[in-house]
């Protein structure tokens, strides 16, 4: 992400993209959380699916405020390409899962950095910004514990699977 330059795309597709992109994350953390046995994993992915709602509630108020009259309706396909978190079956193992949010999670991180660039006329929605790409790092590294502790207990075979999380 820190090699797209985001000045090619209209601020709306940007900000419907984030919008979008928070969605898709907050999901799959509450369908992650909902089919794990380890509470204390359930609870911190809980935690970042909560994040992901206020983050998507905070664009879609600005988005409002920077587009007055019009409603924030998410393409399906946005025009801004951002990673994505899949599982390619329902047998992956969570820590791969997890690399592909911590990737997902520094994506949104660069992407706010250059968005907050947008904002340079209003020092509020700017510094929001900023502050999102600081709390996405933030994310980044908690994935990133759990993802280590996680591939410690695959290492003695003892997998954690996430049973028809599905695609």
């Amino acid at each position: 992400m820190k090699d797209m330059n985001l000045s090619q795309y209209k601020l709306d597709d940007l900000l419907l993209a984030a919008i979008k992109s928070e969605i898709e994350s907050r999901d799959v953390y509450a369908r992650v959380a909902g089919r794990v046995k380890n509470a204390f994993l359930k609870e911190r992915l809980e935690f970042l699916a909560a994040e992901e709602e206020k983050h998507r509630d905070a664009l879609a108020k600005l988005f409002s405020q920077r587009f007055p009259g019009r409603d924030a309706v998410v393409p399906e396909k946005p025009v801004v390409p951002l990673p994505e978190i899949r599982f390619r079956d329902e047998r992956v193992p969570l820590s791969d899962v997890l690399a592909q949010a911590m990737k997902a999670e520094q994506a949104a991180h660069d992407f706010y950095l250059q968005l907050a660039d947008r904002f340079a006329d209003d020092a509020e929605k700017r510094n929001l910004l900023l502050y999102f790409s600081m709390m996405e790092m933030g994310h980044y590294k908690l994935l990133d514990l759990e993802k280590s502790s996680l591939e410690r207990l695959e290492e003695y075979g003892e997998e954690q699977e996430l049973i028809h999380v599905g695609p």
